[in-house]
């Protein structure tokens, strides 16, 4: 059989297993198999336990916690590449380390970039992920990157939640543009919150630039780490007369006093995709899986078959 024809085979890093398996299920295979040694120092190792000579893989693994899970995506594609497999897919529904996508003071890495050079020394040849932190991170790779978007399934939830008066929301100035893709696709209006910091996850100061009185809010935003942008931005716009404020969001990185934050808030709900498991259940929080739409994709790329139309806005 010409090697061109052969099946692809799916496999995943350690963090992701639940997410890949459901992936594996909607694209109609099973999980390959892929075992990790680890030694008392930390060290680990990892094997492919069946041939994938010739064919195209795909690694599935969202970097985070960044470092143990980058690294052990790095050992997967350098173990694809010496076992001869013809096409290296790293499926990285979460991107770690994009939050540091420009030298924004003096005397600091560009983390994004580095990491986009090491995953394409190691010979990774295409890239999928969903929701980067900056669009122009795509720029970084000299290889083909998919770049998906959340809201292909998070905007039909939207929808069936069937509000009256909705006004989306966007809890700083660098997610206004998302703001305005989704406002436009729901032809409402769109507010903007403006935010100071002391530090990193630390918000000094925050003000709404528009009118929520008497509107059903939906911020929406690519992650959520401390939760302290969100529930601070839903407090301030609930306190200056919003009926309801939900949340959208892509990768529910849920940090530190993330939950407890939410739990007190005055959020109505988080709706989070399964980029990242999440660590506990929560009544505020409701996940939707991006595995169908990974693995409509992962379909389209293997037969070379255009992905525009998984795009609705």
């Amino acid at each position: 059989m010409p090697s061109d024809n052969l099946s692809p085979k799916i496999f995943a890093s350690s963090q992701s297993v639940v997410l890949a398996k459901k992936i594996a299920e909607s694209y109609g295979m099973e999980l390959g198999k892929v075992k990790k040694n680890l030694f008392s120092d930390g060290e680990y190792q990892v094997c492919f336990e069946e041939s994938i000579r010739g064919r195209r893989i795909f690694l599935i693994g969202s970097t985070n916690p960044p470092n143990d899970n980058l690294m052990e995506m790095l050992l997967m594609i350098d173990a694809a590449k010496r076992a001869s497999a013809r096409h290296i897919t790293a499926v990285m529904p979460y991107f770690g380390w994009a939050r540091q996508d420009r030298k924004d003071q003096p005397r600091v890495p560009i983390a994004a970039k580095m990491v986009a050079k090491i995953l394409q020394a190691a010979g990774a040849t295409r890239i999928m992920t969903m929701d980067l932190h900056a669009d122009q991170i795509q720029g970084f790779f000299e290889v083909p990157v998919d770049h998906l978007f959340a809201s292909t399934i998070l905007l039909p939830h939207v929808e069936a939640l069937n509000l009256d008066n909705i006004t989306i929301a966007s809890p700083d100035m660098g997610g206004s543009k998302r703001a305005y893709a989704y406002s436009k696709y729901l032809k409402c209006e769109v507010v903007i919150c403006y935010k100071q910091r002391k530090k990193a996850n630390v918000i000094d100061t925050m003000e709404v630039i528009g009118n929520v009185e008497g509107r059903n809010i939906i911020l929406v935003d690519d992650m959520v780490d401390t939760a302290g942008t969100l529930t601070k931005a839903a407090d301030v716009m609930m306190e200056r007369g919003a009926l309801s404020v939900r949340a959208l969001t892509t990768h529910a990185i849920l940090s530190g006093p993330a939950y407890e934050r939410i739990e007190k808030s005055d959020l109505k709900e988080l709706i989070v995709t399964d980029t990242i498991p999440l660590k506990r259940e929560s009544s505020k929080i409701k996940v939707v899986s991006c595995a169908p739409l990974f693995a409509d994709v992962m379909k389209k790329v293997q037969t070379n078959t255009s992905i525009s139309g998984q795009f609705i806005m």
